[in-house]
């Protein structure tokens, strides 16, 4: 719950913000049964998952979808969330994405070593169905998990899941630049977004990944309608349902700073926490050239969320995605909506045709069936040879075909 807000859910509550939310991971367990062409992309945080447990239900979802799983992962940042799960206040910012790294990486040893390609036999008249010498536990010893055995599932279609990764703050995108496949981002305008997406491409190389393999995606929403005026006129009526209180609860769940008592006019100034730094750093750090006041943020996130609203006709909102497209170095969009599915739903009538005839928008899926395959063309069903999973896949069958050492 976003409590934050006058130390108290009641205005999250009686806007209906971010409450109540279901598990997505059962919602997506049904929805492959009604689509062939769709992945789905479930946010699952790393903070409060067992690795081990957490592995086993993304490649049974896998299993289940034909391989068309993403997991985005974030850290939290909510102090309700840790009192909920058994801590009395959440870890510090940065060791939540210490504990994270080991939560990915006792993943990646289960999907990508633990199984070999050929250790599934299935033979019936040898009645074997895998060769334990090609099944390996992985003997994780780590900071926070103790992992010695073997994984529960046999490989998925992908193995690992695709990884997306929501992270914005300086942790978050060092995080990203090892890990992530597909990033999401958020920022104000295109010049300050430019600069998170060339440190996170700038570190994924140092890393010795291609840096153009990391797909960066950032938030908008868009008001469209046939007319510029049209659009706008929309957009003013959205404006006269957005909740002031509800829109400062939102900012203060996910910055851990309560607006409530400030001036509304009162610029902000950045202060470290341990909520979502991004947050603030975009409203009082990120772009020097202007100050934000509880007004502005409250004005701002009223619509959509944390990136900007694009208003207008489909050529003018298509205008101003190619912009952002070109001037930040991203690949696409996560579209957030003013109204569900109605944000959508306009969007695909009328900017989708608008974008396929600049040649800037499919017509047709390609062949490849996975969510990687998607992302990365047909034939790219598992992880590339230069993410840190990759590494797993060679080590754990290594390992466990050299000769013991012998005890002195």
């Amino acid at each position: 719950m976003y409590d934050t807000y006058q130390d108290s859910a009641d205005a999250s509550l009686r806007s209906g913000m971010q409450v109540p939310v279901h598990d997505p991971l059962m919602q997506v367990s049904a929805m492959p049964a009604v689509t062939s062409k769709l992945s789905f992309g479930i946010t699952v945080s790393a903070t409060y998952e067992q690795p081990y447990a957490l592995a086993r239900r993304f490649s049974s979802l896998d299993h289940l979808t034909g391989g068309r799983i993403a997991w985005n992962i974030v850290t939290s940042y909510l102090d309700g969330a840790a009192r909920n799960l058994g801590m009395d206040r959440q870890m510090s910012h940065d060791e939540r994405y210490e504990l994270a790294a080991e939560v990915v990486d006792v993943c990646y040893k289960l999907w990508e070593g633990s199984w070999e390609e050929d250790a599934v036999v299935a033979d019936r008249a040898t009645k074997v169905y895998a060769d334990p010498a090609k099944v390996h536990p992985i003997e994780h010893e780590g900071v926070y998990f103790s992992v010695p055995g073997i994984h529960l599932a046999e490989p998925s279609p992908q193995r690992t899941p695709v990884i997306w990764q929501a992270g914005t703050s300086s942790t978050g995108r060092a995080f990203a630049a090892r890990n992530a496949e597909a990033v999401f981002t958020v920022a104000p305008t295109a010049q300050v977004l430019r600069g998170y997406v060339d440190d996170i491409r700038a570190q994924a190389a140092q890393a010795g990944r291609d840096p153009r393999s990391l797909l960066i995606f950032t938030e908008i929403t868009t008001v469209v309608a046939p007319t510029d005026e049209e659009a706008q006129a929309k957009y003013a009526e959205l404006l006269t349902w957005t909740d002031y209180e509800g829109a400062l609860a939102f900012y203060a769940g996910i910055t851990g700073v309560d607006l409530s008592a400030l001036d509304p006019d009162q610029p902000l100034q950045y202060v470290e926490t341990d909520s979502a730094r991004f947050a603030l750093e975009i409203f009082s750090g990120a772009d020097p050239s202007r100050e934000w006041t509880p007004r502005e943020v409250a004005h701002f996130v009223g619509i959509g969320a944390m990136g900007p609203v694009f208003v207008g006709s489909p050529a003018t909102v298509a205008d101003e995605l190619e912009h952002w497209m070109e001037a930040a170095d991203i690949d696409g969009f996560n579209l957030a909506y003013a109204a569900t599915p109605g944000t959508f739903v306009d969007f695909i009538d009328l900017v989708v045709p608008e974008l396929q005839r600049r040649g800037r928008y499919w017509d047709e899926y390609d062949e490849g069936v996975t969510a990687r395959e998607k992302l990365y063309g047909p034939g790219q069903r598992r992880v590339r040879k230069d993410h840190p999973a990759a590494v797993y896949r060679r080590d754990l069958a290594t390992k466990a075909t050299r000769p013991a050492v012998p005890t002195l």
